[in-house]
C-alpha cells in the first residue's frame, strides 16, 4: 500500500472529532471521511462507517492487516500534525520591517 496523498478536509476545535481526512492510495483509490478523534489518552483514526439496520456501525473501508492500519494511522496523524503546525505558523505575526535608517545595534 502506497499512500500518495493525504488531505485534511475539515478541522474541528471544540469536540472529540478533530478532523475529516481523505486519503489516496497508489494514486488510484480515494477514501473519504476518515476521522481523527481525540481519545482519552491520544489521537486515533476512525475509518468511514455507516449504521446498519441493527444500529451497529460498520466500517465502509478499512485496512485488513494491523501493519497496514498502523501505517495508515501513522501517516494520517503525521499529516494532521504538520497541518496544525502550518496553521500556527500562519497565525504568527510577521516580523516588523527593518528600518534602513536606524543605527545598527550590536
Amino acid at each position: 500500500m502506497n499512500i500518495t496523498d493525504i488531505r485534511i478536509r475539515k478541522t474541528y476545535h471544540d469536540a472529540r472529532l478533530k478532523a475529516l481526512v481523505s486519503v489516496t492510495i497508489d494514486g488510484d483509490l480515494a477514501v473519504h471521511d476518515i476521522k481523527v478523534i481525540q481519545g482519552p489518552e491520544r489521537l486515533f483514526v476512525a475509518m468511514p462507517s455507516r449504521k446498519d439496520e441493527n444500529g451497529t456501525f460498520r466500517d465502509i473501508a478499512h485496512p485488513i492487516t494491523s501493519q497496514a492500519r498502523k501505517a495508515l494511522e501513522g501517516a494520517i496523524l503525521e499529516a494532521y500534525d504538520r497541518y496544525l503546525e502550518e496553521l500556527d505558523r500562519q497565525e504568527e505575526p510577521p516580523p516588523p520591517p527593518e528600518d534602513e535608517d536606524a543605527p545598527e545595534v550590536l
